[in-house]
């Protein structure tokens, strides 16, 4: 059984017609997330989200990657210390 670990995954979304594909894709990771924040940034019209998970390292990259490949979006991910 692989090692899960904590992660924050950034992301932000410079076109709001982008937010729905994002939200499919995260919905498809939702067994892994902890919690999430959205902020919608209006005055700069993009919207930023954070989701914390608790999931194996290759989920992580796989999600933070599809999200990645998305135009107009943009996400990295921060890893806790080993547990």
């Amino acid at each position: 059984m692989e090692n899960n670990r904590i992660a924050v995954i950034g992301i932000i979304i410079e076109d709001t017609n982008a937010a729905a594909k994002v939200n499919e894709i995260l919905h498809s990771y939702s067994d892994f997330v902890i919690g999430r924040m959205g902020i919608p940034y209006r005055e700069e019209n993009i919207n930023i989200i954070s989701i914390v998970l608790n999931a194996p390292i290759d989920k992580i990259n796989s999600l933070t990657g599809k999200l990645g490949m998305l135009e107009n979006v943009s996400a990295k991910a921060l890893y806790a210390g080993k547990k």
